[in-house]
Parts: C-alpha cells; structure tokens; sequence
C-alpha cells in the first residue's frame, strides 16, 4: 500500500511540475510570525511560531481542500519559483508533518525570516500564501 501512495504521490509531483494546476488557496488566508517579530533581538537559539489564518494544516502528501504546510525562507534573497515545489536545503526548510514550530541556531547577526505555506506536493498555493519578511538579529 505504502508503494502506491508514493508512487501516486511522485507521480502527481512529475505532472505538476509540468504545469498541472495548482492548489487554490482563499483569498483571506494569511501565513504570519507569532514569534519572533520583526526587528526582534535575540540570543541564543531562536523559537519561531508559524501563525496560519483562512485555511488549516496538513502534512505533505495529504491532499485536503482549505489545507497546506510551512515552509520557512531563512536568509533568502529571491522567492523561489512559485509554481514548482519549493527547494529543500539549509535556508529553504520544510515543515511536511504539520508543524507550527521549530528552533532555529543562527550565527550572531542579522538574518531574514519569510513564511510560505505549500500544498501537499510541496508547491506554492494559487495566490501563494506567504508572510512579510522579517528580520531578526542574533546576538
């Protein structure tokens, strides 16, 4: 059974990427920081909350209608391209089982944050549901 899911899930990921439809986000929801907050200073290790409103959480790979997951920009420049799944690496990390919160270890100085939700195959919602940037110095 866990073999067809996976397959049905890359599956679904290799047509999406070749311009299938994306997932339909309502035009109210909104990805935020519940914590830190723009400008913040901090020591030490950094808790960032996720805050989500108009639509609710899922993990990767489950596809339910109104739901997506975080993903967290760290220190990112550009967006990544938004009809594709988001890269994952150091500074573009994923949230795939749901979660709201992590601890981040940042070298001292200045860093940006920035939210974006994904749908169950990683790929930005239609309009994309993404936070401000933020910025955060560590001390």
């Amino acid at each position: 059974m866990w073999k067809s899911l996976l397959l049905c899930i890359v599956t679904l990921g290799a047509q999406a990427e070749d311009g299938l439809p994306r997932t339909t986000a309502p035009a109210a929801a909104a990805v935020y920081f519940i914590a830190p907050t723009d400008g913040e200073k901090v020591k030490g290790a950094v808790i960032v909350r996720f805050g989500l409103r108009g639509m609710g959480v899922a993990p990767a790979g489950i596809n339910m209608v109104g739901t997506g997951h975080h993903h967290l920009l760290v220190d990112v420049e550009a967006l990544p391209a938004m009809d594709k799944p988001l890269p994952k690496d150091a500074q573009h990390l994923h949230f795939g089982a749901g979660q709201t919160e992590t601890t981040l270890t940042l070298s001292p100085g200045k860093h940006t944050l920035q939210l974006v939700l994904g749908d169950q195959l990683h790929i930005p919602h239609q309009p994309p549901v993404l936070s401000q940037k933020i910025t955060i110095t560590v001390e």
